[in-house]
């Protein structure tokens, strides 16, 4: 039974060593992001595309980060393409950050304008977004995220010049949605 009791202390002692080993505070920063590629043929219709929206955050208090971010799409579907350049801001509070492993809350806002050729058409929108997240970091500067936005709400104006607004509502508990992602805190 002592040796149970020692090699239970012992673990402890150690998973408590490790969650020393990362983590974050006040004044740390991090770069994160997305990267995405993909093509589809079926028959003669080609699709293809590809997403990059790296994102920056850092700490203002021990447990609050704020940060933005900028990305591009490029979809080409047929001889139709769309480009679409977002700007965002985001913040999050950690409710564990200086252990190895937190969750973590998030709130954003999206700006994107989106053109599509040929026909040069224009759209512009707004959304903002609510979900949550897990951060493991694996090293002192490497983690490992999940993340889940379970609530997002977005306006797109479809061109304007009389043109009929999209808005959209959504609420997920399809835990498919979740992201994964690596963060480097420097």
């Amino acid at each position: 039974m002592r040796k149970i009791v020692f090699a239970a202390i012992a673990v402890m002692g150690f998973s408590f060593a490790n969650a020393q080993t990362g983590g974050y505070a006040k004044g740390s920063a991090f770069i994160s992001g997305a990267l995405n590629v993909g093509s589809e043929k079926t028959g003669d219709n080609k699709a293809s595309g590809f997403t990059v929206v790296p994102a920056v955050g850092y700490f203002v208090t021990e447990n609050i980060a704020i940060g933005g971010k900028l990305g591009f799409a490029s979809t080409k579907v047929n001889d139709d393409k769309a480009n679409e350049f977002t700007v965002g801001a985001f913040g999050r509070y950690y409710f564990t950050p200086a252990s190895q492993f937190s969750v973590f809350g998030e709130a954003g806002v999206d700006y994107t304008n989106i053109k599509i050729k040929p026909g040069d058409a224009k759209a512009n929108e707004i959304g903002a977004n609510i979900g949550l997240g897990l951060s493991y970091f694996l090293s002192n500067h490497f983690a490992i995220e999940a993340t889940w936005l379970g609530l997002g709400y977005s306006v797109n104006n479809n061109g304007g010049h009389g043109a009929e607004k999209t808005n959209s509502f959504g609420f997920g508990t399809d835990l498919r949605d979740v992201s994964f992602g690596v963060v480097y805190k420097f």
